[in-house]
C-alpha cells in the first residue's frame, strides 16, 4: 500500500491500529519499499544481513519526524534485511521487527476466541524463541477493545511508538516478535483505549516474571530447558493424595517462616527454603507444604491474596527456575506442594488487570457484580469465556509447568454467592432470581474437571465457609468437583470451646461433637490456618485458658483431639511449637522459643502425632466414611470427656481416642472398648516428652468383661487432666 498522510501521522503519533500494513517491507506500484520508524535518527538504510551491503536507502518522510521510506530497485522478491541507523554521531544496525510474519497460528486464534485454549500460556505472554531464523522474543496479549497496543522497555527507551503490535483477527489478541530481546529484559504493555486515550502502562497478564516490588514491570523469563528429576514422586503421587491416605499439611508464608537478621532481616530465597524448610517439614512428619500465594503481588500486607502476576512466581524469593528447584527438592523428600490460588478477586492497581484495555475486560462493569466490598478488589467475570479460560489455563500452568501437586482455592464462598457481604440493593440476582453465582459455579466445575482430567494425581481444595452442598462431590453428581474442603465449621466450633474456662466447658460440649453430624458429608481437611492467628486474634496458645503450663496442656490436648478426629490435617507455621505472639508477616517466626521446654514439647508432640497418624491406617483410611468412626462417649459434658474409636480397613487394629478437657484427673476411669484384648497406649499428650507431668497407663491396659459406655468390654485407665490419649488394640 502507498503511504498516506494519515498513516504517516498515526505512525508518528503512535496510534496506528495496523502498523504492519505500513511499516516493514511492502510492494508499492511494482516496487519493494522499506519503511521504518526510528525517532531521532539522521539516516536509515536497509542492508543485507549477510554481506552488510546497502539494499535500500531510506529517506525521511516529509512532515513525519522519524519515519523513513525507500525502495529496493534491484530486488524483485521479498528479502531479509537489517536497518543501519545513524543518530547523533552513533551508528548501529538492528533487525526490523516489522519484517517478520506472525507467530500465532489459526488454531490458536480459534481456541482463544472460543475460550478453550487450555495451554494459553504457550501462546500469550513473552516467549524467547527463534523466529524465521532470528533470535528474539514473541509478545502477545489479549486486549480486544484497544485501539493500539505496544511493547515498551529499556530496549526502546520506553517509547510506545516504536513497537506497535499486530492485531490478530477478531480474537482481540495483539502480537509482535522483537529481535534481540531475551531473558531478563523488563517490559510493559502500553495501550490506547478505543477512544485513543493513553492508559497506565500494564504488566503482562501472562508474564512469567516480574520486577522486585515496588517496581511493577514484567520480566522475560524462559520456561523451557528445565530437566525435572522428580519422576519417582510424580509416578506415585496419585496413590499418596487419595482420600484414604494420610495427609498432614504445613501451611507456610515464605516471607516470614525464617529470615536472615544478619542481612537486613531478608526472607529466605527459594533455594534456601529448598534446603531449610524441606528438611524441617520432613523431620516434622508432614506430608505436604501449603504455600500462601506466591503469584506475584504488589503489596506485602496482602500476603499474596491480591495477585497481579498470576503466572509469575514472586521474585521476592527468586526466579521461576529457582522456584522449580524448590518444588523438586520437596518431591525428592516425598513431600507434596499445594499452592494457595486466588481466582476470586484481584486488586485495582493501575498496572494490573483492572480496566486492562480501557474497559471492564477481566471484571464485571457493574460494581454490584465486579467489586468486592470486603477487600476493595475486583471480581472476575466468570461468565466471559476468555476470562474463564484465562483462569483455568492458569491453574493448569502451575500444575503442569511447575509440577505443583495441588491448588487450594481461596475464598470460594465469596465466589458462589452474588450477595456475599452485600446488603439488599447492592447485588444483582442471577437469571433465575436467586443469589447463587451460576457462572462462578460453572467455572469451578470446569476448572476441577479439567485439572483432574489433564494432570494425573493432583488435588484441589476449597476454602469454603458456608454449607454449600457438594463442594467435594463429583461434578456429574451436581457437585463442584473439588477433592477436599476445609472444615471451617469444625475449626470455629472447637476453638470457641477451647477458649472457654474448663469449668464452663460442660455448657458448650456440643461444639466438640457437632462436627461429627456432618463430618462425612464432604472430604474434609481440618484447618488451623493463618486466619486464626492474625487481626488481633492472637496465637493459638493465647486462645487457651489458664496460666503458664495449663495453656500448654490445653493446647496439647486439643492437638491430640484434632489428630484423632476424622479429616486430613492442616496447621499454620509456628503453631507447631506454640508461637506465643500473633503472626507478623514482616518478621521471622520466634524460633528462639524452642529453647524453652514447653515450646519444644509442643513441637515434639506435633512430630509424634504426625508419625502416629501416618503409621496407623485407622486414623486416616476411612476419613471420609462413617464406617471409620464410632462414638464411645459422646454426651459426657459434665466431665468434659470425649471418647471414640477410629477404624481402618478390614483387619487394621482399631484406635481408641480419649480426651479430658478439664484440669481434673480421672483415676481408674472406665471406658468401653469394641473388642477384648490389650490396648497399648500409643500416645499421651501429658507425657514428660511433651511438657506434661508423665501421668499415664504404663504402656497400656487389658480389657475386662465389665460393662461401660454401653459396651460389654471396658478398660480402666488413668485419664490425666487436660490430656488426650491414643490406645491401639494389640491382637494376638
Amino acid at each position: 500500500m502507498a503511504l498516506t498522510p494519515q498513516d504517516a501521522q498515526d505512525i508518528v503519533a503512535g496510534c496506528h491500529g495496523d502498523p504492519f500494513a505500513v511499516l516493514g517491507l511492502h510492494e508499492v506500484a511494482g516496487k519493494l519499499v522499506v519503511r521504518a520508524f526510528v525517532p531521532g535518527a539522521q539516516s536509515v538504510a536497509a542492508i543485507d544481513p549477510k554481506t552488510g551491503r546497502k539494499v535500500a536507502a531510506l529517506s525521511p518522510v516529509d512532515g513525519a519526524e522519524g519515519l523513513f521510506e525507500g525502495s529496493a530497485a534491484r530486488r524483485k522478491k521479498r528479502f531479509a534485511y537489517h536497518l543501519s541507523v545513524t543518530q547523533d554521531g552513533h551508528h548501529w544496525t538492528a533487525d526490523d521487527p516489522y519484517r517478520f510474519g506472525p507467530v500465532m497460528g489459526e488454531w490458536d486464534e480459534y481456541l482463544i476466541g472460543e475460550g478453550t485454549h487450555r495451554q494459553l500460556w504457550h501462546v500469550l505472554g513473552a516467549h524467547v524463541m527463534k523466529h524465521e531464523g532470528v533470535q528474539g522474543t514473541h509478545f502477545a496479549v489479549w486486549a480486544p477493545n484497544a485501539a493500539r497496543v505496544s511493547i515498551v522497555g529499556d530496549f526502546n527507551t520506553w517509547d510506545g511508538r516504536r513497537h506497535l503490535l499486530r492485531r490478530r483477527g477478531q480474537t482481540g489478541v495483539w502480537e509482535i516478535f522483537v529481535p534481540a530481546i531475551g531473558a531478563g529484559d523488563v517490559y510493559k504493555f502500553e495501550i490506547l483505549d478505543s477512544n485513543r486515550h493513553l492508559l497506565p502502562q500494564k504488566a503482562d497478564p501472562v508474564g512469567f516474571g516480574s520486577e522486585h516490588p515496588p517496581r511493577t514491570g514484567s520480566v522475560v523469563r524462559k520456561l523451557s530447558g528445565h530437566s525435572w528429576a522428580d519422576r519417582g514422586w510424580m509416578s506415585k503421587r496419585a496413590a499418596t493424595q487419595r482420600f484414604d491416605q494420610p495427609i498432614s499439611i504445613y501451611e507456610v508464608h515464605l516471607g516470614s517462616w525464617r529470615r536472615v537478621p544478619e542481612e537486613g532481616n531478608r526472607p529466605l530465597s527459594y533455594l534456601e527454603h529448598a534446603e531449610q524448610l524441606i528438611a524441617y517439614v520432613k523431620e516434622m512428619g508432614f506430608t505436604h507444604i501449603e504455600l500462601m500465594p506466591i503469584s506475584e503481588f504488589p503489596f506485602d500486607g496482602s500476603w499474596g491474596y491480591q495477585p497481579v502476576g498470576l503466572f509469575a512466581p514472586t521474585i521476592r524469593h527468586g526466579t521461576p527456575e529457582e522456584f522449580r528447584a524448590f518444588i523438586e527438592a520437596a518431591h525428592t523428600a516425598d513431600i507434596g506442594v499445594i499452592l494457595d490460588w486466588v481466582p476470586g478477586h484481584f486488586p485495582e492497581d493501575a498496572h494490573g488487570l483492572a480496566k486492562f484495555d480501557g474497559t471492564a475486560l477481566y471484571e464485571h462493569a457493574d460494581p454490584k457484580e465486579g467489586f468486592h466490598p470486603d477487600w476493595n478488589t475486583m471480581v472476575f467475570n466468570y461468565g466471559r469465556a476468555e476470562v474463564s479460560n484465562y483462569l483455568i489455563a492458569n491453574a493448569l500452568y502451575w500444575l503442569q509447568e511447575h509440577h505443583v501437586d495441588g491448588l487450594r482455592v481461596d475464598a470460594v464462598a465469596s465466589m458462589l454467592y452474588r450477595d456475599y457481604s452485600r446488603k439488599d440493593g447492592e447485588w444483582i440476582p442471577n437469571k433465575d432470581g436467586g443469589r447463587e453465582n451460576l457462572e462462578a459455579i460453572a467455572f469451578l466445575q470446569t476448572m476441577n474437571t479439567t485439572a483432574y482430567g489433564e494432570v494425573e494425581g493432583i488435588m484441589t481444595v476449597a476454602e469454603e465457609s458456608t454449607a454449600f452442598p457438594g463442594v467435594s462431590a463429583p461434578t456429574d453428581a451436581g457437585g463442584l468437583g473439588f477433592g477436599f474442603k476445609w472444615n471451617m465449621g469444625w475449626m470455629n466450633d472447637t476453638l470457641s470451646y477451647m477458649a472457654e474456662d474448663p469449668i464452663h466447658r460442660k455448657y458448650h460440649h456440643s461444639k466438640m461433637t457437632f462436627g461429627l453430624h456432618y463430618a462425612f458429608s464432604e472430604n474434609f481437611i481440618l484447618p488451623l490456618s493463618h486466619d486464626e492467628v492474625v487481626h488481633g486474634k492472637g496465637s493459638l496458645l493465647d486462645k487457651m485458658p489458664g496460666e503458664g503450663a495449663d495453656k500448654f496442656a490445653n493446647l496439647r490436648a486439643y492437638y491430640g483431639f484434632m489428630w484423632g478426629h476424622p479429616g486430613k490435617k492442616l496447621i499454620f507455621m509456628g503453631c507447631e511449637f506454640a508461637q506465643g505472639a500473633e503472626w507478623n508477616h514482616d518478621s521471622s517466626l520466634d524460633w528462639h522459643l524452642l529453647d524453652i521446654d514447653l515450646h519444644k514439647g509442643i513441637q515434639t508432640l506435633i512430630r509424634d502425632l504426625n508419625m502416629l497418624y501416618r503409621e496407623r491406617p485407622a486414623l486416616y483410611a476411612q476419613d471420609t466414611k462413617p464406617e471409620g468412626f464410632e462414638w464411645v462417649e459422646e454426651n459426657n459434658g459434665d466431665e468434659s470427656v470425649l471418647a471414640w474409636v477410629r477404624h481402618g480397613a478390614a483387619g487394621a487394629p482399631p484406635i481408641l481416642v480419649v480426651s479430658n478437657f478439664t484440669p481434673v484427673e480421672r483415676a481408674e476411669r472406665r471406658v468401653g472398648v469394641p473388642e477384648q484384648g490389650h490396648w497399648g497406649e500409643r500416645l499421651n499428650t501429658n507425657s514428660e516428652f511433651y511438657g506434661g507431668d508423665g501421668r499415664g497407663n504404663m504402656g497400656g491396659v487389658h480389657s475386662e468383661q465389665i460393662a461401660a459406655s454401653g459396651r460389654a468390654q471396658s478398660i480402666k485407665i488413668t485419664l490425666p487432666p487436660l490430656t488426650t490419649l491414643f490406645f491401639e488394640l494389640e491382637r494376638d
